[in-house]
């Protein structure tokens, strides 16, 4: 499947308002962000800089993100739950705006708890399997 580049530039987008949501950006979410970046083709010199100013950057707009399809919908919820529960702290924040985009993207409830479920029961291991890679 062939992303278009503004379901790109709102992939990492999405992750980096996920990681920003509760104040603090860890070592685990830096390191998905920064894989995630590499497989959609960001240099790395903005993405780098991008997470060195991404706690006092003010300018990111955190309404729910509209994907061009459910496909790619899900799988930025799946991998934005990976990064919500990367660091251990998983915060409300977090969790209600996922469920915005969800819900922005027409995805199913049941769907989201389910994939929440499975987020929370691997928190702390840091899988590289993200759900992204299987619509490249």
């Amino acid at each position: 499947m062939e992303l278009t580049l503004i379901d790109k530039s709102n992939y990492l987008k999405g992750l980096l308002i996920v990681a920003k949501k509760d104040n603090q950006l860890t070592e685990p979410e830096k390191k998905i962000i920064r894989n995630i970046a590499v497989k959609l083709g960001f240099a790395t010199d903005f993405y780098e800089d991008t997470l060195r100013d991404l706690l006092a950057n003010k300018y990111i707009l955190e309404n729910p993100i509209k994907f061009s399809s459910k496909k790619v919908a899900e799988s930025f919820i799946a991998d934005g739950l990976k990064l919500a529960f990367a660091d251990e702290l998983v915060s409300e924040k977090e969790i209600d705006w996922l469920k915005a985009t969800a819900v922005e993207n027409e995805i199913e409830t049941q769907w989201f708890d389910e994939k929440m479920k499975k987020s929370k029961d691997h928190t702390g291991h840091l899988n590289t399997e993200f759900a992204l890679y299987s619509i490249l």
